[in-house]
């Protein structure tokens, strides 16, 4: 489980620290994608695969799932760690994110989200304010 915020400077080459106490659960590699809120999304190789197999197995339409295939599997992107923890950052995902030297790693309990500071500071305002709206919809059904 990921849990927790940390904040950290992209170097030079477009390379990012992963917070330590996750590097263990990521030491076989990261797929980093586009996440539906400008930001990227990282997951395990493991949480990946999951993710993956419940993509391509539902009862959607074949064009859908083309276009789902496409939308999100031909914009991810396959990294490793390397000896001092950091992966780098492909520039087309940075973009999308508006990430340029500093940024937010935020654990999202089975993936980490990588977010433009400013735009972290607002996401995050705005979850923590609907957060118990939500818990108290679903602890009434």
């Amino acid at each position: 489980m990921f849990l927790g915020e940390f904040e950290y400077k992209i170097d030079e080459k477009g390379r990012v620290p992963i917070p330590p106490k996750f590097r263990r659960d990521l030491k076989d590699g990261v797929v980093l994608a586009a996440g539906p809120e400008k930001c990227i999304i990282a997951y395990s190789i493991p949480e990946w695969n999951k993710l993956a197999d419940s993509l391509t197995s539902g009862t959607i339409a074949a064009s859908k799932l083309r276009r789902l295939n496409r939308a999100f599997f031909a914009t991810a992107f396959n990294i490793q760690i390397d000896n001092q923890g950091r992966i780098a950052l492909p520039v087309p995902l940075r973009e999308y994110a508006g990430i340029e030297d500093e940024l937010i790693i935020a654990g999202v309990n089975t993936y980490l989200e990588l977010w433009n500071k400013e735009q972290w500071e607002a996401e995050k305002s705005i979850s923590q304010e609907q957060a118990w709206q939500i818990i108290e919809s679903l602890e009434r059904h």
